[in-house]
């Protein structure tokens, strides 16, 4: 309940928390625009420091459960956007910094403050303030990094457990980055962080001629330009304020993997 949710802030900043995040949800079954807006209305009253508004992963192939779902029970695409559309602008109005990819920080909170500082960064579990970090994950499908490799545990608990009991580091599977995957990185993190990327810095720290080295890349950008989510310009790609909304698909282009999902791979939908 609402009263249950206030008392656990309430809580929280008594005993001295000084930042509380919450997770808001669209796109679950019977949500309409009304019931939303009427969320949004309760969450701005107890005016946490940051929140995330994403989209509700439908998946039930991958995860059984969500099988319980029936499919005409969840919003269209259409209503969605809407409800994603209204609450974005209801946040803004509140004081909220959109920092990108569904997360809004207050103004002072230091997301917000690193993104207007061009220091903000991001690594698989969202946005940080952490540059050039390693990261260790415990526990079952935690993914770590460490320098240029990326590792993720075993995502079954017997396989887990086998690997600690026998003394062994339990990780399922790696990847270690190419030279490739870096540069890309760069981009989509500062396309992502700062909704820019310079071509001449890309330039200066790979040694590469972006123009030449992204040649079908910057062919597929001209649609995305055309639609008004991006100005590329000679040294710039800016996203504008309608292509934020859709920042995967613009870092999609720089994504070498992205054709793995018409080859069986599930992910959520943008929208």
């Amino acid at each position: 309940s609402y009263q249950l949710v206030e008392q656990v802030f309430n809580n929280a900043r008594d005993l001295g928390f000084n930042s509380i995040s919450v997770d808001l949800i669209y796109g679950l079954p019977h949500q309409t625009a009304d019931t939303f807006k009427n969320t949004i209305t309760k969450i701005i009253n107890l005016d946490p420091d940051r929140i995330s508004l994403f989209n509700y992963a439908h998946l039930p192939a991958r995860f059984k459960t969500q099988k319980q779902i029936r499919q005409e029970t969840l919003p269209a695409p259409n209503t969605k956007l809407s409800i994603m559309c209204d609450a974005s602008n209801r946040l803004i109005d509140a004081g909220y910094c959109y920092i990108g990819m569904d997360h809004f920080a207050k103004y002072d909170d230091e997301l917000a403050v690193a993104q207007r500082e061009k220091t903000l960064q991001r690594n698989f579990q969202g946005y940080s303030t952490a540059r050039h970090t390693d990261l260790v994950g415990l526990g079952i499908s935690a993914i770590s990094k460490i320098d240029n490799i990326y590792s993720q545990n075993f995502k079954h608990i017997s396989d887990y457990a086998e690997s600690i009991e026998n003394q062994r580091i339990p990780i399922e599977r790696g990847y270690s980055l190419s030279v490739e995957d870096q540069i890309r990185r760069d981009i989509i993190c500062e396309l992502i962080c700062h909704n820019s990327v310079s071509k001449s810095k890309i330039e200066k720290n790979w040694h590469i001629e972006f123009r030449s080295y992204f040649d079908n890349e910057i062919k597929s950008l001209q649609n995305l330009s055309k639609d008004g989510l991006i100005n590329d310009n000679n040294d710039e790609i800016i996203v504008t304020d309608k292509g934020r909304l859709f920042i995967r698909k613009i870092c999609m282009v720089f994504d070498q993997y992205s054709h793995l999902i018409n080859h069986g791979q599930q992910f959520s939908r943008i929208i």
